[in-house]
């Protein structure tokens, strides 16, 4: 009805067409004038706090594995117990997605926030008391939590690009993780009081960080801007919670070809992390050394891709050629990883990373491209749970590959399923909608310029169903 039009925004006034009669007092320069839309500056500062307790949660997931064989002796449990302190990561997620992305979809992005950001520093808390060689349960459980927050963290990065980020811009969003802090918080010393107090401090470090992000969450943290970035994100906005069906919308991605596809090749990339596993120890030092040039590296990837991504809109063509040249990256990684040359592996690991982890924020964005305007949240959820199945499946094949032949056998594993994902990400069709919907609104606007802003917002709409 026409009296529940929503406001329209012109110059940062607020109007609200209740009537017809109330419309036409309206000034015309009002009344054609577009939804307006706005970017704002507080955009970075959610976005650095969001990559601050992210980072936070990421490094507790690794923190285990890059120094397994001092955990294996402090705790008195064997490889594979460890190993399955980062693949809880990995196991919550699947059963939890589901309803953690419904919760995104009715309660917002500061709820999901505050969870996430609760939920990380309390398990930081318990890992703290955790520092014993007989209370490995206790450090189980406070990693457990921690991979809980995860779930709620994983499915923000594409609502928050969507939310707070212009049209020209959604792409440039990447998140960092550590791989330096755990050997040299922990070095490998043989008297375990000794041990247990460097355990303690790097536990204390952590979860001093945890609490600190909690706080700037709570009274930083902001659900949305008044005024949204883009045309696409205003009519998203419009779209009324009461006939939002979360069940209709897994259903109708499940049915989006294009997705799919994405899907399966997303979670098929995930093998590219634990392609970096591999026997260094006791050289804990050099594996957290590796881990970081993988990191910064990919820090780099990230950025120049979001960039390129941001500027040429090129979505397929992009994740097509990063996919293609990580297949290459991780072939030299395997070939070199056991010659012997230190600065060798640098070299390669560095390559590796930068399209590894280069990919992720593109496959995030392709994906609501794909998918829009259905909840950026939802098709994130449906990303990373493919990811986590898959991440569990060759974490588990590789160790046993890598048990009974070498290293090599293992990473030419991986290097398979990636040409095969290769191969399906060129058979993705490049259905662009987020950004027709953008273009949709502009055409509009000058092909219609007479038009009353109710008229246009219904024109675009229906733009936007046709298609």
């Amino acid at each position: 009805p026409y009296s529940e039009a929503p406001p329209i925004f012109v110059n940062d006034n607020k109007y609200f067409p209740k009537t017809a009669a109330a419309d036409s007092e309206v000034t015309s320069e009002h009344r054609n004038a577009p939804p307006e839309t706005r970017l704002y500056k507080k955009r970075w500062i959610i976005v650095f706090l969001f990559s601050s307790y992210s980072l936070c949660n990421s490094y507790q997931w690794i923190q285990y594995g890059i120094i397994n064989n001092i955990f294996m002796r402090f705790y008195g449990v064997d490889s594979f117990t460890i190993d399955w302190m980062s693949m809880i990561y990995m196991l919550t997620y699947i059963p939890l997605i589901f309803p953690v992305s419904w919760l995104l979809d009715k309660k917002g992005l500061r709820v999901i926030a505050l969870v996430a950001a609760a939920l990380n520093c309390t398990g930081t808390w318990i890992k703290v008391a955790s520092a014993r060689p007989d209370l490995f349960p206790v450090t189980f459980l406070g990693q457990f939590t921690c991979s809980v927050a995860q779930v709620f963290i994983l499915g923000m990065p594409s609502r928050i690009a969507s939310v707070w980020f212009g049209s020209e811009e959604v792409s440039t969003l990447g998140i960092a993780i550590g791989f330096l802090v755990p050997p040299i918080l922990v070095p490998n010393v043989d008297d375990l009081d000794e041990l247990a107090a460097h355990i303690r401090v790097m536990f204390y470090i952590t979860a001093g960080v945890a609490t600190f992000l909690f706080v700037l969450v709570v009274f930083v943290f902001q659900e949305r801007p008044e005024i949204p970035p883009t045309h696409a994100q205003a009519a998203a906005r419009r779209i009324s919670p009461e006939s939002y069906s979360y069940t209709a919308s897994i259903l109708r991605l499940l049915r989006n070809k294009a997705f799919i596809l994405l899907v399966i090749t997303y979670g098929e990339y995930l093998t590219l992390k634990v392609s970096t596993r591999h026997h260094w120890n006791p050289c804990e030092v050099n594996a957290g050394r590796i881990g970081l040039t993988i990191v910064i590296a990919g820090m780099v990837g990230s950025l120049i891709c979001g960039i390129w991504l941001d500027r040429s809109k090129t979505y397929k063509q992009t994740t097509l050629a990063v996919y293609l040249m990580s297949l290459v990256g991780l072939v030299l990684y395997a070939f070199t990883l056991d010659l012997g040359h230190l600065w060798v592996v640098f070299i390669t690991a560095g390559t590796l990373g930068f399209f590894m982890t280069g990919y992720l924020p593109l496959g995030f964005e392709f994906a609501v491209e794909l998918t829009y305007p259905e909840s950026e949240g939802t098709s994130s959820g449906l990303l990373n749970c493919s990811a986590q199945v898959f991440g569990i499946i060759f974490t588990i094949c590789q160790g046993k590959i890598m048990d009974s032949f070498n290293t090599l056998a293992g990473n030419l594993f991986l290097c398979a399923f990636l040409l095969i994902g290769t191969i399906i990400t060129a058979c993705i069709k490049s259905d662009l909608r987020r950004q027709l919907a953008n273009q949709q609104a502009l055409a509009a606007v000058s092909i219609k310029p007479n038009l009353s802003a109710k008229q246009l917002r219904n024109y675009t709409l229906q733009l936007q169903f046709i298609h």
